[in-house]
């Protein structure tokens, strides 16, 4: 089921949370939601999973506006909030029915919902000990399950692996990739080597508006239209190659990387590209190139770009 945000806004009092954010994210896809705290990640979030109406615009889920059935919607959607939602002193089944019984799902499948959920989200081992005796870890897991024993088209997740050490982290991150194959999946993160581990896409709000929208290849082209690569050159005098790299026409800048090696970063003027006057060069000079590697600049990089003083 297909989730289409259509020109929503969100205001509080004079300040607008959420400006005009439109989007779409298809079943099958798992979307990464990024952006600085108080970019309105949260807030849009909230809209989607009908805890709010928006100022303008709509969200149809599967087609049906949140606007005109807000409660049809909310039976095709599984919400992990920020604050994991849980009763900590319930054993993790009676907890679990609990919700079953709450989202409505029939008595005669209850029990078949909670075993599946136990088993999708690893919990055999803890189902009958009290939620608050279990490792965060496991608690995330435990959200998870409640988000999904209705068996919803679509998954909202915020902060899923938040507090979470570098283990469970893998874990939730396999766990959410496996259900994605099957479930439209939006997760909000801080974590972006997570994100983009675990996301086919990634969308960026900054101040309440999308600024960008793509895979992390295609953002990285996006913020960064200047060809970098990491260039080794043996046989020539260190100083001497730093100089003539600069001369070239194409080259804007040009690094010595450390440790005294004959290798070199080498960042081209924009929209054009260097290596072909790179390897000319070497054949002028006798110099042997050994080494010619198109360098990809981190997605933290990019997410400043899109971010600071956008």
């Amino acid at each position: 089921m297909d989730v289409r945000v259509e020109n929503i806004t969100k205001t509080y009092g004079f300040q607008k949370a959420v400006d005009n954010i439109s989007f779409n994210v298809n079943q099958g896809e798992i979307v990464g939601f990024l952006g600085p705290n108080g970019a309105g990640k949260t807030t849009t979030m909230k809209i989607i999973t009908c805890f709010m109406p928006p100022n303008e615009g709509d969200v149809k889920v599967g087609g049906i506006s949140i606007l005109s059935n807000p409660e049809r919607v909310k039976k095709h959607i599984g919400y992990l909030p920020e604050t994991n939602p849980l009763y900590k002193e319930m054993p993790v089944v009676d907890y679990l029915k609990f919700v079953a019984e709450i989202q409505g799902v029939p008595k005669g499948k209850i029990r078949e919902r909670i075993l599946e959920m136990i088993q999708v989200c690893g919990l055999r081992g803890e189902k009958h000990k009290k939620i608050g005796e279990l490792s965060k870890g496991y608690q995330q897991r435990v959200g998870l399950a409640q988000a999904m024993i209705h068996d919803p088209d679509v998954l909202i997740l915020d902060e899923p692996t938040s507090g979470l050490d570098p283990n469970q982290i893998v874990e939730i991150r396999e766990l959410i990739k496996k259900i994605g194959k099957e479930k439209t999946v939006i997760l909000s993160s801080h974590i972006l080597a997570e994100v983009e581990a675990t996301c086919d896409r990634i969308l960026i709000v900054s101040e309440g508006k999308l600024v960008a929208d793509g895979t992390a290849s295609t953002l990285r082209k996006q913020a960064q239209n200047k060809e970098i690569v990491k260039v080794t050159i043996e046989d020539g005098e260190r100083n001497e190659v730093f100089r003539t790299l600069q001369k070239l026409e194409t080259v804007e800048l040009v690094d010595l990387l450390p440790n005294y090696t004959q290798a070199f970063e080498v960042q081209s003027k924009a929209d054009r590209s260097s290596r072909r006057a790179i390897f000319k060069l070497c054949v002028e000079k006798g110099w042997t190139l050994t080494e010619m590697t198109p360098v990809e600049r981190k997605l933290e990089e990019v997410f400043r770009d899109f971010t600071v003083n956008n």
